[in-house]
């Protein structure tokens, strides 16, 4: 005889029901003659209302399945499952087996002739049972909502944790990745190459490993809750049973609960990656780029090379020779061939080393004029606008103390440079992130 132990949540008093549970089913079935113990299956913390992710609960039914158990012991059928389908699914399946269900509670053995009609009607008011506690406590959720109170798990929040009260602590390892995150992605990087560094260098996320996804990196930018607010019942619950959850888009009532948490993002840097996003989304579209945020070290140009006959982008390309001499990239408007076999746009192709250079003589004229710069920059600090601000000041530190380059800077084109703008003759016109342009005359490689 085998006999199964639950108590849905990991309150102390409810933990001690559990742990009476399993001392009393050991007890009783080691001091029955007629019985030997095949093991204690025991959950604690788990609902019962699905059977899934109850791991021993599961593994009681595998070894029933192996012939390890002739009969089961269980304090109800609320222990058991509240889900009527899965609690009938179950008696049967180990009827056939030849293993009954003892239910103490309600004196109900499956093997009886009488126990399974007794059992439907019982197991039916179990799970109207669990429909109300389902719905009592998403009452009791919303009123905490309604109060300002915000229920947060912690355990899957990077950068946050709890007191002994309950309360949202900043956890200050996890909050210097966050940190980052926002300022990387306001320097210029992508989600994409942010969330590919996370990874070669071996920071862990909230569940302690080192693999991270754009999407991940998109959730952080987008969270209200690192600059300290709240936005209450984003998702709310639509089957008790299946527990499964659905976004809200106006079902049920949402609430915003300003400085509810110590912020690890300012409300301005937070503010700033928002209007940066929406920027990111707003360039893509207009000039129809499907890699913006895909820049890497050995292609920084991606998705920020336009076409100054056309307005579409540029794509880069590779001419194969034998002779490694004369392979080259090249970049070409995307326009050129798109219809296959007519020609589109006739702007020329560009030589990758063009591109460096480019940038190279943008950031020395700027250097060469930073006076004119420093000012307008300056101006800027007083904008309206968060990331026009936010950018100036940015700007002011890169430029105030730096000299003329002679080799490209990675960082430094992505943290100044929005688009370069490509025209037939040897002029071009590179935009940086402020809006200011600068004409720029370079000799074309052929």
């Amino acid at each position: 005889m085998a006999a199964y132990c639950r108590v849905s949540t990991d309150q102390l008093e409810q933990l001690s029901s559990y742990e009476a549970q399993v001392n009393y089913y050991t007890n009783y079935i080691n001091g029955h003659p007629d019985y030997e113990c095949a093991g204690i299956y025991a959950d604690e913390g788990i609902s019962g209302t699905n059977t899934k992710k109850r791991e021993q609960f599961n593994k009681m039914i595998e070894d029933c399945k192996a012939g390890k158990i002739d009969m089961i012991i269980t304090k109800s059928i609320s222990r058991f499952a509240r889900n009527t389908l899965d609690t009938l699914n179950y008696v049967r399946t180990l009827k056939e087996l030849g293993i009954g269900v003892i239910f103490e509670k309600e004196n109900i053995n499956t093997l009886d002739s009488k126990g399974e009609v007794l059992l439907t009607i019982l197991s039916s008011l179990a799970q109207d049972e669990s429909r109300s506690i389902s719905e009592n406590s998403t009452w009791g959720i919303r009123r905490k909502f309604e109060q300002g109170k915000v229920v947060v798990n912690h355990k899957k929040f990077l950068g946050y944790d709890k007191d002994e009260e309950g309360n949202l602590i900043i956890d200050e390892k996890q909050a210097k990745i966050v940190r980052r995150i926002y300022k990387d992605y306001l320097d210029g990087k992508g989600s994409n190459r942010i969330a590919r560094e996370l990874e070669e260098e071996g920071v862990k996320g909230w569940n302690g490993k080192a693999k991270w996804y754009e999407s991940t990196i998109r959730g952080i930018l987008t969270n209200e809750k690192y600059k300290g607010d709240a936005l209450l019942q984003k998702t709310y619950t639509i089957d008790y049973l299946t527990k499964k959850r659905v976004e809200n888009n106006g079902e049920v009532p949402q609430y915003y609960v300003e400085e509810s948490h110590p912020a690890i993002i300012d409300k301005e840097m937070w503010e700033a990656a928002q209007l940066e996003m929406e920027r990111r989304r707003v360039f893509a579209e207009t000039y129809g780029v499907f890699k913006l945020d895909y820049a890497t070290l050995d292609n920084p140009f991606a998705g920020r090379v336009i076409c100054g006959r056309c307005g579409s982008s540029f794509g880069r390309k590779t001419w194969h020779s034998t002779n490694e001499n004369l392979k080259r990239k090249v970049w070409m408007c995307s326009n050129r061939y798109k219809i296959k076999g007519e020609k589109g746009c006739q702007n020329k192709h560009i030589d990758d080393k063009v591109l460096y250079q480019t940038f190279i003589n943008t950031f020395n004229t700027i250097i060469e004029n930073k006076d004119y710069f420093m000012e307008k920059w300056k101006d800027g600090l007083k904008s309206d606008n968060v990331l026009v601000r936010y950018r100036s000041k940015k700007f002011i530190k890169i430029i105030e103390k730096a000299e003329p380059i002679k080799e490209f800077d990675v960082n430094l084109f992505l943290r100044l440079i929005e688009k370069m703008t490509m025209f037939e003759g040897e002029k071009n016109i590179v935009s940086l992130l402020d809006g200011t342009e600068i004409e720029v005359i370079i000799e074309y490689i052929k």
